[in-house]
């Protein structure tokens, strides 16, 4: 097999040690991943003086990052001090203590919230770096100490890629832009979920339209989410003048005499090999293992072990094994970023999150019971759903909820396609009993869990688990209804759709400090290697503190290691003045770097 398919494939060999290499390239940061954990980091090292180097195995830079909806969860950053919400650091510590359950260490914690708001300075130094507050997306569990029902996520500003010039055609797509070039951000989509139900819904179905006309007029390309997130940091480096190569994946790590990492080994789409010098350091941000079917058989638990991931495509845990075959510790390997999911017939996986929040519909096991709170937070849902073995679950609507919310990204009232049927996806019957039928469930089962949770509609409370109570289920429910979660499923025909275990990455990864540097199994540090993102085990631990708490600590990780680089080789004479005009002629973009030059 050659070094070429090595590297895409994520085999990380036997390390090769510093007198056994000439280097073709040398750096003082090379960052392994262009999603916003890497990208960060590589900005913050400009910032500090260094050179830096990122490098991506994909054909297009963003990583699982351009994907997402793009919230940033960083308490106290200057977004939300602009609007007057300073939260106190007690506050902030108390909640993730309770979220986390000791399950991770202080230091690291007092790490994330103590340089958040720095990371987030740091950034905005940019004119590109543009951010707004999403008001009322709560953190997913306000109800804690500490918690916020207004919430404290943030997300990227809306951003026309035409600017990103020849980058463009290089960047990761996401699924946030609709037809005819109309763009959402997240709180349009919260909006424009209840078009048929609010006058808030009504003005952003308008703004819609409004938007494609000019779209439409002016030729703008506006991403939203992640990916506008993704191209402003880019836009950022490239007037740094950050280096970004395509295609280009870590095949080893180096390691000098004292075991110290110095450098790669990475393997270029034409088969040829570079040996890129590291001079303080090597950041993994290569994503989890999401798509590697053999280490989800190994780690993950049974039912969340199939390939419903919606992470980037080239995430198949290369930074993690190769952070293991120098000693490195691993946690939190049997968890993930959990997220309900149907299966698109065409393969895609399409996330259910507004969903689940919506009136008129119950979510059931194999038995016809309900299991959880329907509305819970995805990560918390999934982890009933796996501890109960209720894989596959169904999601079972009647004809007010099709007609009124929009479903698996058909909107309201539009019909299900058939594709959907003719795949076991979704079911349609004139009665409980039939649906029942369809889908393999105990039809008394089904329309005993029905009546009850009629009963429960009409109160408007949810005794059993409690849906609705928490000011994070209600963010997308019907502000109609006396409880925006609950409403009687009473009216024909009935729709049931099989619900699978997906994931937005997977949780676990290599064991790090509060510096962001490895550490091996007796807690001894790897020097000169440092993690962040979905490569290292969460700060979460196995929870999720609000929207964006994958990215936000991605991000102050990235921003953290890059600044603990800097100042462990304070003094020490940097290479950047020597490695600029070498490495940036003919390949400072990333769209020259993806064609070879």
């Amino acid at each position: 097999m050659s070094e070429a398919n090595r590297g895409e494939r994520g085999v990380v060999p036997p390390q090769k040690t510093q007198s056994q290499v000439d280097w073709d390239h040398e750096f003082d940061l090379v960052v392994v991943g262009s999603g916003g954990g890497g990208l960060t980091a590589a900005l913050t090292a400009h910032d500090a003086g260094l050179s830096a180097l990122i490098i991506e195995k994909g054909k297009r830079f963003g990583g699982s990052t351009a994907l997402s909806g793009g919230g940033i969860w960083i308490p106290n950053n200057p977004t939300l001090k602009a609007r007057g919400h300073d939260d106190s650091r007690e506050s902030i510590r108390r909640y993730l203590d309770l979220l986390t359950e000791g399950r991770v260490p202080a230091a690291r914690l007092d790490a994330f919230v103590d340089n958040g708001p720095a990371a987030m300075e740091l950034i905005g130094k940019s004119k590109w770096m543009k951010f707004f507050w999403t008001k009322g997306y709560a953190d997913y569990h306000p109800e804690l100490e500490g918690g916020r029902a207004l919430g404290r996520s943030i997300e990227a500003k809306p951003f026309d890629t035409r600017k990103l010039g020849e980058d463009e055609k290089y960047q990761r797509p996401n699924n946030m832009k609709g037809p005819l070039g109309l763009w959402v951000t997240a709180k349009d989509y919260h909006d424009l979920a209840m078009a048929k139900r609010t006058w808030a819904g009504r003005r952003a179905s308008m703004v819609a339209a409004w938007r494609v006309s000019s779209n439409l007029i002016r030729r703008r390309h506006m991403s939203t989410g992640g990916r506008a997130l993704v191209a402003r940091l880019r836009m950022a480096l490239k007037d740094a003048g950050v280096p970004l190569w395509l295609q280009t994946a870590m095949s080893e790590l180096v390691t000098g005499e004292d075991g110290r990492v110095i450098g790669i080994v990475a393997a270029r789409r034409d088969g040829t090999t570079l040996r890129i010098r590291a001079r303080k350091g090597v950041l993994l941000a290569t994503g989890g293992f999401d798509h590697n079917q053999e280490m989800r058989d190994k780690y993950l638990p049974e039912g969340g072990r199939e390939d419903f991931a919606m992470g980037a495509r080239e995430n198949t845990g290369d930074g993690i094994r190769a952070g293991e075959t120098l000693g490195a510790a691993v946690d939190l390997m049997d968890d993930a970023w959990w997220m309900p999911a149907v299966r698109h017939p065409a393969g895609a996986t399409i996330p259910l999150v507004s969903e689940r929040a919506i009136p008129r519909q119950v979510i059931v096991s194999a038995d016809g019971t309900r299991f959880t709170n329907e509305a819970a937070p995805y990560v918390n849902f999934v982890h009933d759903q796996l501890e109960g073995g209720h894989v596959p679950a169904w999601f079972v609507m009647d004809a007010k909820a099709r007609a009124r919310y929009p479903f698996a990204q058909i909107l309201p009232g539009a019909p299900i396609p058939k594709a959907f049927y003719d795949a076991g996806i979704a079911f349609k019957a004139d009665t409980l009993d039939e649906l029942a039928g369809q889908i393999g469930v105990p039809a008394d089962g089904l329309a005993a869990t029905v009546e009850k949770f009629n009963g429960y509609a009409r109160d408007g409370k949810d005794p059993d688990f409690g849906r609705g109570d928490s000011a994070y289920d209600r963010y997308y429910g019907d502000p109609n209804l006396k409880n925006p979660n609950l409403d009687v499923v009473d009216t024909a025909p009935y729709y049931a759709f099989r619900l699978e275990v997906g994931d937005l990455g997977t949780k676990g990864g290599l064991v790090s400090d509060e510096h962001a540097r490895v550490l091996r199994e007796d807690g001894s540090v790897i020097e000169g290697l440092y993690v962040t993102g979905n490569s290292s085990a969460s700060v979460m631990g196995n929870e999720y503190a609000g929207p964006g708490a994958t990215i936000g600590p991605s991000m102050v990780f990235g921003y953290i290691a890059a600044r603990h680089a800097a100042a462990e080789t304070a003094g020490e004479e940097t290479a950047g003045e020597e490695t600029a005009g070498e490495e940036t002629a003919g390949e400072e973009t990333a769209g020259k770097a993806a064609e070879g030059s």
